[in-house]
């Protein structure tokens, strides 16, 4: 079983080495295979880096790049999960799933885009698969996958150019912070106007004066 994993692992890993070669195409690729639930040996974040910084002027094409792939594979995901996503599910802990749930049902797409912004160990496919089975609108989602994932690639291009080899320590020390405080930013500002808009709505009229 070991050996097999073994095969398949180091055969990601030469397709990954091998889809690298073609630049931003390859990283589109490899961005895409990756949401699909494929795991790319080095992900899309060290390859992005180490495009970036091997040529720092092209790193907004890679960015672009990374976003639509990982963009495009989210909703191809969100697609296959509307039909088989309860297997899928499955793989996960009742725990897990049952806050997911209880996140999405609350918060809705906002949830994703938060998920879609924090750093691993935080299970954002379990969030893409959930968004497919509880059918969350299609254009919204795709919407706040983008969004989220755009900030996080543009962060690691800027790190990159400014930075070179060294923007991979500074990531991973740094971006779990930044990232939880802006998922925190974007949840205070989404209650705080709901809020907003409810203590604006008028209040409703119980009876007519005489």
């Amino acid at each position: 079983m070991k050996s097999i994993i073994h095969k398949i692992t180091g055969g990601l890993g030469k397709l990954s080495h091998w889809l690298l070669s073609f630049g931003p195409f390859g990283l589109f690729a490899i961005a895409f295979l990756d949401s699909l639930m494929i795991p790319m040996p080095g992900g899309v974040d060290a390859m992005l880096l180490l495009l970036a910084t091997a040529r720092p002027s092209w790193m907004l094409i890679y960015v672009a790049a990374a976003t639509i792939g990982s963009t495009a594979g989210c909703v191809g995901l969100y697609k296959i999960s509307e039909k088989a996503g309860h297997r899928a599910l499955a793989k996960f802990s009742e725990s897990k799933q049952k806050r997911v749930k209880d996140l999405i049902d609350r918060y809705d797409v906002l949830s994703v885009l938060v998920a879609s912004l924090l750093p691993p160990p935080f299970p954002f496919k379990l969030f893409v698969v959930s968004a497919g089975v509880f059918r969350l609108n299609l254009l919204r989602f795709t919407i706040a996958i983008a969004a989220g994932r755009t900030f996080r690639y543009l962060l690691e291009g800027y790190l990159a150019v400014h930075y070179g080899e060294h923007a991979k320590e500074i990531l991973s020390h740094y971006y779990p912070s930044i990232g939880i405080g802006l998922a925190v930013l974007i949840i205070v500002f989404f209650v705080g106007r709901n809020l907003l808009k409810r203590g604006s709505q008028p209040e409703p009229v119980s009876g007519i004066e005489s």
